[in-house]
């Protein structure tokens, strides 16, 4: 039985790993649950999963008297840490949006967890103090739960020790993949939610349209794979039947398919080395027939050539590209830009930013902070 505590348990992650988890009770006992909004949904969970311990990070709030008594309450910023560090928890799943993701596995790793990651943050922001808290991947203490690159680490599972001479990333290309770099930069918000096959947050689906998803990918897989990024590339896939790929020595390609759904690599993480029911539907080639692939446009879509940049500059580079990336999608949602001003406004904080060594967590989040502030004034001088 695999004690685990969910952290972000309303978000669309948390939401499916409990839903895998509920198909399996004789496999996973979900000890905590965390959420930062929410509430009513969160008290919803309380009620059918019966944790021990529940925590809101948002702040104080009126209990109702038939959840009071279900499991031990605790409030505010500094209740995702004490999830994180549960002494009765084996594995943390960190689903949290934003940097207080990067806290909550530095914390987990610290108390010895298992770590399922679903957290970009952690590892685009603090990649080089996570690997060196965790070790690599082979050593099973911290898993990726991104579809991309648990494609790789299953691909590198089944290679027995053989060493990638590529990683290959692949990309939906999202919904601007054939349009032209005019019509992209003025793309209207519901537009750019609307994602050809994934359903996902209003955030990342912004991301996959920009591209700047698979920019955070490319990092993140640098780190997680201790490769360096001249070896990623990145393979436009309209289907997203092949979610990643990695190429050997020899020329062979081992490639992970499945249908688009995050249960999948929700449910190995959580249940590796075995392999269980996840209630999805089988891939069916037949049905699927074409698999394509496309070499991705760096002139329309110019992340992904930032995030490489980034990698070779080092120190907080990867953490301002983050921040100002976070802070240019917020004021996309909210009108108060163009699509096409993401990039500008992440251009912008990377050439005015200094990069700095990271010698410590306090580094990465300082570097957030000015990114964030230089982000929000560049943003409200084009008022």
């Amino acid at each position: 039985m695999q004690k685990i505590a969910i952290l972000g348990c309303t978000g669309s992650i948390g939401t499916q790993a409990l839903q895998v988890a509920a198909l399996h009770p004789d496999r996973f006992r979900v000890l905590a649950l965390t959420a930062h909004s929410s509430a009513e949904k969160l008290f919803e969970l309380v009620r059918r999963f019966r944790p021990e311990y529940a925590f809101y990070t948002g702040g104080e709030i009126a209990l109702p008297e038939d959840v009071k008594s279900l499991c031990k309450w605790s409030f505010g910023t500094k209740a995702l840490i004490e999830a994180a560090r549960l002494p009765e928890v084996d594995t943390v799943l960190d689903a949290v949006m934003g940097m207080a993701g990067l806290e909550a596995v530095l914390a987990a790793g610290k108390a010895g967890k298992k770590v399922l990651l679903a957290n970009k943050e952690a590892l685009v922001a603090g990649g080089a103090l996570v690997m060196e808290l965790f070790g690599p991947v082979g050593n099973h203490r911290l898993l990726p739960v991104d579809s991309e690159h648990s494609a790789i680490w299953q691909c590198l599972e089944g290679a027995h020790g053989c060493q990638p001479k590529e990683l290959i990333l692949t990309a939906s290309g999202g919904p601007f993949r054939t349009w032209t770099l005019e019509r992209i930069r003025k793309a209207t918000i519901g537009e750019a939610l609307g994602h050809p096959t994934w359903s996902m947050g209003r955030k990342i689906t912004v991301d996959s349209a920009t591209m700047f998803n698979k920019a955070l990918e490319i990092i993140e897989a640098r780190w997680l794979f201790d490769v360096p990024h001249e070896k990623i590339r990145v393979h436009i896939h309209p289907q997203s039947i092949v979610h990643s790929a990695v190429r050997f020595e020899d020329g062979t390609v081992i490639a992970q398919m499945g249908i688009p759904d995050m249960r999948l690599p929700i449910l190995y993480a959580m249940s590796w080395p075995d392999r269980l029911p996840t209630g999805t539907e089988d891939l069916d080639l037949f049905k699927i027939g074409t698999l394509t692939f496309e070499k991705p446009d760096d002139a329309r879509f110019p992340a992904m050539d930032m995030a490489r940049s980034c990698l070779d500059a080092g120190g907080t580079a990867c953490a301002v590209l983050n921040a100002a990336n976070e802070e240019a999608v917020g004021a996309f949602l909210q009108g108060k830009i163009l699509l096409g001003e993401i990039y500008d406004t992440v251009s912008f904080v990377l050439d005015r930013l200094p990069t700095l060594a990271v010698r410590e967590a306090g580094d990465i989040f300082e570097a957030d902070r000015r990114a964030r502030e230089m982000a929000r004034e560049r943003i409200g001088g084009l008022k």
